[in-house]
């Protein structure tokens, strides 16, 4: 019934050897390169991502850092300015104030004078308030 011919099977057999030959060549190979390059292309895009991971690092660190010596730029300024605007209101203070002072001895004096001046107005008018005194006394 099922008769083995051994030159049909030497012709299969070539055939399997054949199509493992070229499996091998157009399937598995280029397949098995594809996969050891994106191994090797994964290993070095981790490499990278670690090397820029650290270089984002040192400038973040970089960036902190000028960004704290910005902020004590500006206090120092800051405080600079302050001191400067203090100083400048002192010595206008201290400017209104000798103002004010001049001024105020400046009324004093205009005052002594009008109380001067009324003094001696009053003392002039004495001897008419002294008639007109008398002469109200008198009718009372």
């Amino acid at each position: 019934m099922l008769d083995l011919h051994l030159s049909l099977m030497i012709v299969v057999l070539f055939i399997f050897f054949i199509l493992l030959v070229q499996l091998n060549n157009r399937l598995y190979r280029p397949l098995l390169t594809f996969m050891d390059r994106r191994k090797d292309t994964i290993a070095r895009d981790m490499k990278e991502a670690s090397s820029l991971g650290s270089d984002a690092e040192e400038l973040l660190n970089e960036a902190k850092a000028n960004i704290e010596e910005a902020k004590s730029k500006s206090a120092k300024l800051r405080m600079e300015a302050i001191e400067e605007a203090k100083s400048k209101n002192l010595v206008a203070l201290e400017a209104k104030q000798d103002e004010l002072n001049k001024d105020y001895e400046k009324f004093l004096a205009k005052l002594e004078e009008e109380k001067e001046t009324l003094k001696s107005s009053i003392l002039s008018q004495l001897p008419l308030i002294k008639t007109s005194l008398k002469a109200k006394f008198s009718q009372i």
